[in-house]
Order: structure tokens, then sequence, then C-alpha cells
């Protein structure tokens, strides 16, 4: 362990290690929960409101919409998004695709009421770029004529053919902040080619071609900066296959959140993407060294072992310590010397 002092007004890993410019994702939770009943999206809402805004609320007007009551539910997410429930601002709305006929109505619902709260808006099954781009156009066109002074974060989901043809496109748009992928819609659109075990907790992580589809949208969004989530667990009740999904989702395919489609599952997913406590304190040790040499290259000792360490490993580091800060409180030191001004 490195015993260097920092002096206390050193240059921040922020500035230090990323060029101005430089594409970085947004700092999202690391869990986004789906809730589509009225009775599910208050719980949801009384549940964050209790454990904070360690996990996004997506209000589903998509699956959770009656047949012809779309715009009424569109407006009762609004409602919703701009009530005193939504206590963080970290609440968003999935609304219908973008050939539907109340997709419009919808968006436009959600915005002149919420366009100042709602965290972001989530495009379902867009067939390629055009359909992400007609989405972003509609909103916009909502933003405009509502006056809402900001531009609304995009997210779309990636479960058709076309999109994942396009996936390096749909990450590079400016306005989509996080791609999620559509496990059941994907699988379906195979036709059966690929098994029904596809779409099991075990079996999503086996079929060559879900993996594909996986591992493509997860790189396209490290490329353009953007937010990979991935998809949902639907044995909602088997938390330890839940767990070791989750696991896998973020250690080995390179996701950053995952879906919850039920409140037991919220806590699993932000544990399984928490760094652990050792990994906090040797990143906290290598950017305290590092920082106290200017951020240049340090040795560091780690299990009886002496590891060289430049630029390129504190980037690492600072990310293991950033993604620690958006799942649970930290030691009090460390969030008092790399996170006070959050």
């Amino acid at each position: 362990m490195s015993t260097m002092s920092t002096a206390p007004h050193s240059v921040h890993p922020r500035d230090a290690l990323f060029d101005a410019g430089e594409l970085l994702p947004a700092d999202l939770p690391v869990c986004d929960h789906y809730a589509g009943v009225e009775v599910r999206m208050r719980k949801s809402l009384e549940m964050q409101a209790e454990l904070g805004p360690v996990f996004d609320i997506t209000l589903d007007g998509e699956d959770g919409a009656p047949v012809g009551g779309e715009l009424e539910h569109a407006q009762l997410i609004a409602e919703m998004i701009d009530s005193g429930a939504n206590r963080f601002d970290r609440v968003g709305a999935r609304v219908q695709t973008v050939d539907h006929p109340a997709f419009e109505a919808m968006v436009d619902a959600i915005v002149a009421r919420a366009g100042a709260r709602v965290a972001y808006i989530m495009v379902p099954k867009p067939r390629g770029l055009a359909d992400v781009e007609r989405a972003v156009a509609a909103i916009d066109d909502a933003i405009a004529r509502h006056g809402v002074g900001r531009a609304i974060p995009v997210h779309a989901l990636v479960e058709t053919h076309g999109a994942l043809r396009e996936v390096q496109a749909l990450a590079a748009h400016p306005r989509i902040e996080s791609l999620s992928f559509g496990l059941m819609d994907f699988v379906s659109d195979h036709r059966g080619a690929i098994p029904q075990s596809g779409m099991s907790v075990k079996g999503q992580f086996e079929h060559p071609l879900v993996m594909r589809a996986k591992l493509e949208i997860a790189a396209a969004c490290h490329c353009w900066g953007k937010v990979p989530s991935h998809c949902v667990v639907t044995e909602f009740k088997h938390l330890s296959a839940l767990e070791e999904a989750a696991t896998k989702a973020c250690r080995q395919l390179g996701y950053t959140r995952m879906w919850s489609i039920h409140p037991d599952q919220i806590r699993t997913i932000v544990d399984a993407f928490s760094p652990t406590s050792a990994e906090v304190d040797q990143a906290a040790e290598i950017l305290l060294a590092a920082q106290a040499a200017g951020w240049g290259p340090i040795r560091h000792r780690h299990h009886g072992q002496d590891t060289l360490h430049d630029r390129a490993s504190y980037r690492y580091f600072w990310h293991v310590l950033e993604r620690a800060h958006r799942t649970g409180p930290l030691p009090a030191e460390i969030q008092r010397h790399f996170f006070a001004q959050a």
C-alpha cells in the first residue's frame, strides 16, 4: 500500500485523466426498474424515495398501457413524473413504437406535463436509425412546442434485426444516452431459429446469436460514450440466478446498467454491479498515490507484488470509484476527497 499523501488542491481525476471533448457516458444509476401498472408505478416511486436514486424507474407506456388507452396512460405517467412522489428526477417513460397511432400524442402528453423533469424517454423496437431519427424529431418538436428548456435524453431498445445491424449508428446519434438490449423480442424475431431456452436466465448467456447481439450493443455504446443496459431476467423469484446473470453482464460483457422487472430484483442488481470493498480500497490507494505524483507513473504494492501504473490504469480505477459512488455510500474519507462536490 502506498503511503504517499496528496496536496489538498491536487488536480482531480476528472481533470487529469480525460481530454476536453472526450466522449464519456452519462452518470446513470446501474439499475433501470420497469413498472407499468398504476399500483406498481406508485410503489416503485415509494421504494426509490426510501432507497435513494441508486436505481432509475421507467414508467411503462408500451406493455403497461391498455389497448386503446395509451394516451390516458401517458397522461398518468406524466402526472406521476411531475408529482412530489418523484423525489430525485430519476424517472423516465417508455412510449409506444414510432409507427403506433398514439406515439406522437404520448410524447406530446409527457413533454407537455413533465418535460422539465422526465429523466429520459425510452423508444422501443426501432427498426434502425431512421426510426430513432423519427422519434427524436417528434420529441424535439414537442420540446419546442411546449417551451421546454432542455434536450430530453433519449434511450432506445435494440430488439430488431435492423437495429442491431445499425447499432453503431444508433449509439453515435448525439441525442441517444443509452441503448438497451430487448432479449424477448430479439429471440422472437428469429421465428423459432433460436430456441425458447435462449430467453432463459442461463440460455441467454450461451446461445451464440444472443451473445453476439449483447456484445455488439455493449461495444457500440463504449465506442460512442453511451450507456449499455442489459436485458431482463424473467425468472424474477430466482435471485441467485439473477445475481449470476447480473455479474456476467457487468464483469464479462461490459454492461454498466441492467433492467429490473420486479422490486425484489433491484437490490440484487445494484449489489452485483457494485465494486467490492477491496476493489474500492485498491482504486482509492492507487489514485491517491497517482495524484500525489502529479499523475505520473507510480509503483504500487498489492498482494505482495509491485505493479507499475500509469494514466491508462488510473482511468480504469477512476471508473471503479465512480461506479461505487453510483451504487452506494463510499467510505467517508474517499467520499470527501473525490466526491465532495457531488
